[in-house]
């Protein structure tokens, strides 16, 4: 009795183990149900060519490169690098389906995910002994290869697509199906902020100007009409006679009076020569 238990639980061991084999096996089709679920579509009151150009114009808004733009078929792409050796890449694609009045938009997004891979070429040479020779010199080649490629299944990711996609909608369109506004913060979108305003430095107070004494108004005379005699006739003007030349005094002259008596002069110092003969 005691050696029966383990057993039990050995084979119900097994058997889960199987049971979880199998479901690994199962190929991934399997899963695929098929079940209406709205995620990869939306009905807009609109025509196809409209809502198509709103789907175009919401992926732009979104930096999407457009590579394909009919009236009712839209395809874009855009770039993502997560590190220096992976690259991701989404494709979206839409489809605009008339529906009479309305239109159905079908939108699938495509996850494509790249690796880098780097090749090592190595250079041969060729001896005619002994053949071809690999040598090490050589140069490497780096490129990006693609590892994995999945549908985006996000129902968030699609919500935030179509509800982008009915912000783009004609107006008319939109106030005929009472469609409200959603704020753009909501939908991923930017909104412009208004530049912040420079404050502006407080006004001194100015000093008061004095009062100036104001002179009292003098009185008018009263107004009356009386005769303007005319002005009198100016003399004549007469040129200003030129002074008269001033006379020089003339030098004044030394009169030298002889003495009265001229036995009163010195005697001479000197002997005084004698007077040349006039008959020599």
């Amino acid at each position: 009795m005691l050696n029966s238990i383990p057993v039990r639980f050995i084979g119900l061991a097994l058997l889960l183990t199987a049971a979880a084999g199998c479901s690994k096996d199962k190929p991934i089709y399997e899963h695929e149900n098929f079940d209406d679920s709205g995620t990869f579509s939306r009905n807009y009151p609109v025509t196809d060519t409209a809502s198509c150009e709103a789907a175009r114009r919401a992926l732009l808004s979104q930096g999407y490169i457009i590579t394909s733009s009919d009236p009712k078929l839209v395809s874009g792409h855009k770039s993502f690098q997560q590190t220096g050796e992976t690259h991701l890449e989404i494709s979206f694609n839409v489809v605009c389906a008339d529906d009479g009045h309305h239109a159905t938009v079908f939108a699938n997004a495509l996850q494509d995910r790249y690796a880098l891979k780097k090749t090592n070429n190595s250079a041969s040479l060729g001896v005619g002994v002994l053949g071809s020779v690999s040598m090490p010199i050589g140069s490497s080649d780096d490129s990006m290869v693609k590892v994995a490629s999945e549908t985006v299944s996000s129902q968030k990711f699609y919500e935030r697509f179509f509800a982008l996609v009915e912000m783009f909608l004609p107006a008319d369109a939109k106030k005929a199906a009472h469609i409200e506004e959603k704020p753009k913060a909501d939908l991923g979108v930017p909104e412009a902020k208004p530049a912040p305003l420079a404050p502006t430095p407080a006004a001194e107070p100015t000093p008061a100007p004095a009062a100036e004494p104001t002179a009292a108004p003098a009185e008018s005379a009263p107004l009356s009409s009386e005769p303007v005699a005319p002005p009198a006739d100016a003399a004549p003007i007469t040129p200003a006679a030129a002074p008269a030349p001033v006379a020089e005094p003339a030098p004044a002259t030394e009169i030298i009076t002889p003495p009265a008596n001229p036995t009163d002069l010195p005697p001479p110092s000197e002997p005084i020569p004698a007077m040349p003969a006039s008959g020599q």
